[in-house]
């Protein structure tokens, strides 16, 4: 393993998607996810295990070195398990950002995943939003026009799956209920791609990920690998839920 510890006073760049350019830290500009948005980086950590590096910046003073911690070891755990058995292409360089300037819980792109601090605060434990947008890098579905109610829910099936922190972190997959739809996306989704892979087709989700990596997703594919539609599916799905007699 090799890790670099760097100490930032000002503006500092990688060679990577982040600007190089110096802007004073008071002036307002739009959400720009090729950079580091001029926040000041209090801690960053640079970690290599075997062909995965991670890259850690901190830009928030208060945030948990623990939870730093946490997140990191989930990423070396789960990261290389992502790539290996969804898309051995993935990027093997990833940038975390504790990110002040991102309003929702976490999101990621251009190989990058930016996480909000105040998210983390209020839930240490929830660890495993690292599990979750990681999958976003290694999916990639950048060709072709992959549904994201399927985008979402595949991330979460991979949560569940292989997630190291779920039930501490008080997430798991949201119970049946009958006004849900497969659309809904996230938990519902995923739960949803569970019960196929056990009941119907146990290579499913492999299936729709590559197609959707290649670009080639479309809604014939439900009817081509289980021999249903994806409505008839999930009407099978809804009546197996009903409670049993």
């Amino acid at each position: 393993m090799k890790r670099v510890i760097f100490t930032f006073v000002a503006c500092s760049c990688f060679g990577i998607a982040f600007s190089q350019n110096t802007i004073s830290q008071k002036t307002i500009k739009p959400y720009d996810w090729n950079d580091r948005n001029n926040n000041p980086i209090y801690r960053s950590d640079s970690i290599t295990k075997k062909e995965f590096t991670l890259i850690f910046l901190v830009q928030d003073s208060t945030f948990s070195t623990e939870t730093q911690k946490k997140l990191t070891n989930a990423f070396f755990k789960v990261y290389p398990q992502e790539v290996k058995r969804f898309n051995k292409e993935a990027t093997k360089k990833v940038v975390f950002i504790i990110d002040p300037s991102y309003e929702g819980v976490a999101a990621a792109s251009n190989n990058i995943i930016r996480c909000n601090p105040e998210w983390m605060k209020k839930h240490p434990e929830d660890i495993d939003v690292i599990t979750h947008e990681a999958m976003h890098l290694v999916q990639a579905y950048y060709k072709g026009h992959t549904p994201g109610w399927l985008t979402e829910g595949i991330a979460d099936y991979v949560r569940h799956k292989y997630g190291v922190n779920n039930e501490k972190g008080g997430w798991q997959l949201t119970p049946f209920k009958p006004e849900h739809h497969y659309t809904n996306a996230y938990r519902i989704t995923a739960r949803f791609l569970v019960w196929i892979e056990a009941n119907v087709d146990k290579k499913i989700v492999d299936k729709m990920n590559a197609a959707a990596y290649k670009g080639e997703y479309k809604d014939t594919l439900w009817v081509e690998y289980t021999g249903k539609t994806v409505d008839q599916l999930w009407a099978d799905y809804a009546k197996a839920q009903a409670p049993k007699n």
